[in-house]
């Protein structure tokens, strides 16, 4: 039986189609897939599903009646929920208050005590008395209800969360599970998700999985907007591939592979990164001596951390995410405030560099959180396209920008990093993840720095933007600059770096040539030395 069915859905924008005569159909009690790059539809498509978006033409249906939503509440009433990219959490609230957020449940009309509680109240008795003697009631929210409510959704999901725990005190995998649980606790039958693993870590993201197919053994009918095509092969009954805002394909799971579905997206074949020979490296262009980073819970996050990186060299960073990688960076590019220990540029003592001083000494600086550190949603893709280099003298002279200037900076960029626009004067908050991604790669090594710190660089991009990305760095590599490259991706570490270190409760606990194995590397991640202990 059809859960959700598409016909001939078109969503414009002015002269821009975003979605052109879609036509999907989803079984009831299935995953399905929805694949493709950054910017070719999908996000724009499920907005029309939840009523986010109204459509320009073509049909909606539901259980085979034809629907028209007006906003996410008609959906919903529905039983469709989405659980959006970017979550839309209060992190002051706890987690059964966040799923409850507009829809409360009131106790009973409790009587209000009497007003002499009011100063005016308790010089005038007779006054008092007639208040208390009309009891007027007043509605109050029974929080130990909402709780219990919420308490059964966990268990009956097996999502495994507390609560009453604050949000801002959980990890973005457990976020992630708060989002889920809002919808589920609203009894959707039909749960949309828009790039659920983009800020997972790959345990979290399997963990993830799991739950889906849960969900689906309870009858759940589940749609994945995604670009990670293994995790589309681990979880999907079926997958549909959007390109150019219009369908290009689809399949059964069983019946494809990552390579057919990775050039159905992007239309030809995806190259792995070729590293080349042997690395011709030059001298030491950065080197970080015995550093130590304090975080702000007290505990020391990094602890002795020692590295150098050549000139023409690719030094990859690899560890489990939370074990030191986040602060190691942010205290080499000016966020945090080193402990102890000393980086140097060129033999320079940058330690402690304020991030406009970083920039100065040629270090670009890729971050891993786009939005948080890297971009501003609400201006415009030529502002965030010189952030940080708004001094340079291209653009900028006696303190005024050039806007013709900016203008070209930024055309320059989007031509050269193929970052696609619907609007080259809107804000970034219009581009899609991946997009704003290459923004930040296109910016950071156009300033043609001596040195790029690149944390997370591909995180929720596409396989055809990770190539691209990948090409550029290792270009980069090649130009003889010195790249120190963190990831949680073993696999991008393996096929880009020279040398590997690995860090584990904020130490390095090793060190691996270009050409190790994955197994190597990995019982080090955990801790292990091969051959130790």
């Amino acid at each position: 039986m059809t859960a959700i069915e598409t016909r001939k859905l078109t969503k414009k924008f002015g002269d821009f189609t975003a979605n052109n005569e879609i036509d999907i159909r989803v079984e009831r009690g299935e995953i399905k897939a929805v694949v493709g790059e950054n910017g070719a539809g999908k996000s724009t498509l499920m907005n029309m599903l939840y009523g986010l978006l109204q459509p320009s033409s073509g049909e909606i249906l539901v259980d085979g009646e034809p629907v028209r939503f007006a906003s996410p509440s008609d959906a919903i009433k529905r039983g469709i929920g989405m659980v959006h990219q970017h979550f839309k959490l209060s992190p002051n609230l706890t987690v059964f208050e966040n799923v409850v957020l507009g829809s409360e449940i009131r106790r009973a009309f409790a009587p209000l005590k009497p007003l002499c509680l009011l100063p005016f109240v308790r010089k005038r008795p007779a006054l008092n008395d007639k208040f208390a003697a009309r009891r007027l009631p007043l509605p109050l929210i029974d929080a130990a209800a909402q709780k219990a409510a919420v308490e059964r959704t966990i268990q009956k999901y097996n999502l495994g969360l507390d609560a009453a725990a604050l949000v801002k005190n959980l990890s973005i995998g457990e976020k992630q599970r708060v989002e889920i649980l809002k919808m589920l606790y609203r009894d959707v039958q039909i749960l949309i998700l828009d790039e659920p693993t983009g800020v997972l870590t790959p345990r979290e993201a399997d963990e993830l999985i799991s739950s889906l197919k849960e969900l689906r053994r309870g009858g759940k009918t589940v749609i994945v907007i995604t670009h990670k095509l293994r995790e589309v092969m681990d979880a999907s009954d079926s997958v549909t591939v959007i390109r150019g805002g219009a369908v290009v394909g689809e399949a059964k799971t069983f019946d494809t592979d990552e390579k057919k579905l990775a050039r159905m997206m992007v239309g030809r074949d995806i190259e792995r990164p070729k590293t080349g020979g042997a690395p011709v490296a030059g001298g030491v262009v950065y080197e970080v001596k015995n550093l130590s980073v304090v975080a702000p819970d007290g505990r020391k996050a990094v602890d002795g951390v020692s590295f150098n990186i050549r000139a023409g060299e690719i030094l990859g960073v690899a560890g489990v995410e939370g074990n030191g990688q986040s602060e190691l960076v942010k205290a080499l590019t000016g966020l945090m405030t080193v402990a102890g220990g000393t980086v140097l540029k060129g033999g320079a003592d940058i330690t402690d560099a304020w991030p406009k001083a970083v920039r100065e000494n040629k270090i670009a600086v890729i971050p891993e959180d786009r939005y948080g550190q890297g971009l501003c949603r609400d201006m415009t893709v030529a502002q965030n396209a010189i952030a940080g280099y708004h001094r340079d003298r291209q653009i900028s002279r006696f303190g005024l920008l050039s806007k013709k200037a900016v203008i070209r900076r930024r055309d320059g960029l989007v031509k050269n990093f193929d970052v696609r626009l619907c609007d080259p004067d809107g804000d970034v908050s219009q581009l899609s993840g991946g997009n704003a991604q290459k923004l930040i790669v296109a910016r950071e090594l156009s300033s043609n720095p001596d040195v790029l710190i690149a944390s997370q660089p591909t995180r929720g991009v596409d396989v055809g933007s990770i190539e691209f990305i990948h090409k550029k760095l290792l270009e980069l590599k090649d130009a003889g600059k010195a790249v120190l490259l963190v990831s949680s991706e073993l696999s991008e570490i393996m096929n880009l770096s020279d040398r590997v270190i690995v860090m584990y409760k904020g130490a390095v606990v090793g060190e691996a040539p270009r050409g190790a194995d994955g197994e190597t590397l990995g019982l080090m991640m955990a801790g292990v030395m091969p051959g130790g202990g």
